[in-house]
């Protein structure tokens, strides 16, 4: 298993995105709120960081736009609010903060990789990515049921679908799909699953889990995220999880990964040293259960940190 050999970063910045703008269910904009009164600040601190909040980043309310706009599933506002986020992303890196991105709909993670790709292409460095999810995250606006940009964000960063979304900071193919790995993947649209197949990223379905277990997935995934590149960025939609310990999303399937399992994968990922940016979207307070999937989430980020149980 590889392991980094940059500097841990001391200092992480938090940048909340409280958008749902890339779905049709309300309430994913109050999951950074619930985030950080699950008590993120205090749980990262303990850890031995340094913790910065850059607040939100600016996102109208859904009543609040035109018309014109949500008509096309708010894609100008939207791509707005991915370049101001990619802009805080690469501002903490520059002052040597890990980015700790908290959503918000799935859309976010678009600026997100813009930023954390953009800055470390500057420095002729490429980035791998390491996407959990229940679903795939790749279709395009001909293949998507229902337009939803939420549905979209893995096919943007690969350099596909609207090209506003895929030309974000300037460059199309945030990362190559050699250095990309999805996890946990379960329901794909019917168009989606040949995009999966010929996209060229490594994919692990919630069988190939089951049958292989979760270590041996990771230690695959980690191989292709971290080959020949300067690091990874680690995009952790809630919905990942199974909805019996994660209850509060916007889109739950049921068999996802237990408890266990999406701890070690973000314990694994810790032990590489390579973390460079991470986000967690898609927590939905409105669908929670006594916050329970807003605790989890932060106990989920304290194991990409690298809390250990010794």
């Amino acid at each position: 298993m590889a392991v980094g050999n940059s500097p841990k970063f001391s200092t992480v910045r938090i940048i909340g995105v409280p958008i749902d703008l890339g779905a049709n269910v309300r309430g994913a904009n109050v999951g950074p709120a619930a985030i950080r009164m699950a008590g993120l600040h205090t749980k990262v601190s303990v850890l031995g960081y340094a913790v910065e909040d850059a607040g939100d980043v600016d996102v109208p309310v859904r009543e609040t736009i035109h018309e014109t706009i949500a008509s096309q599933k708010y894609l100008p506002t939207i791509v707005d609010v991915c370049e101001r986020l990619r802009k805080e992303v690469w501002q903490s890196l520059e002052t040597e903060a890990l980015p700790i991105v908290l959503g918000g709909d799935h859309c976010a993670a678009i600026g997100t990789i813009a930023g954390v790709a953009g800055y470390y292409r500057q420095q002729q460095q490429r980035m791998g990515l390491i996407w959990l999810d229940a679903h795939a995250d790749l279709n395009t606006p001909e293949s998507s049921p229902s337009g939803n940009i939420h549905g979209m964000p893995l096919s943007a960063v690969l350099g596909n679908g609207h090209d506003a979304l895929a030309d974000l900071g300037g460059f199309r193919g945030k990362v190559r799909p050699e250095n990309v790995a999805l996890v946990g993947i379960r329901t794909l649209d019917a168009l989606e699953k040949q995009i999966c197949k010929e996209s060229g990223i490594r994919y692990f379905t919630m069988r190939e889990i089951d049958e292989k277990g979760m270590a041996s997935v990771m230690r695959e995934a980690i191989t292709h995220i971290t080959r020949d590149t300067v690091g990874f960025h680690l995009s952790f939609d809630m919905d990942a999880v199974d909805p019996l310990y994660a209850p509060g999303v916007s889109t739950p399937v049921t068999g996802g990964l237990s408890y266990r399992e999406a701890h070690l994968a973000l314990e694994m990922l810790a032990d590489t040293g390579m973390l460079k940016s991470m986000e967690f979207v898609e927590l939905n307070p409105m669908c929670d259960l006594a916050h329970k999937t807003a605790q989890l989430s932060v106990e989920l980020i304290q194991s990409a940190l690298g809390k250990a149980i010794v």
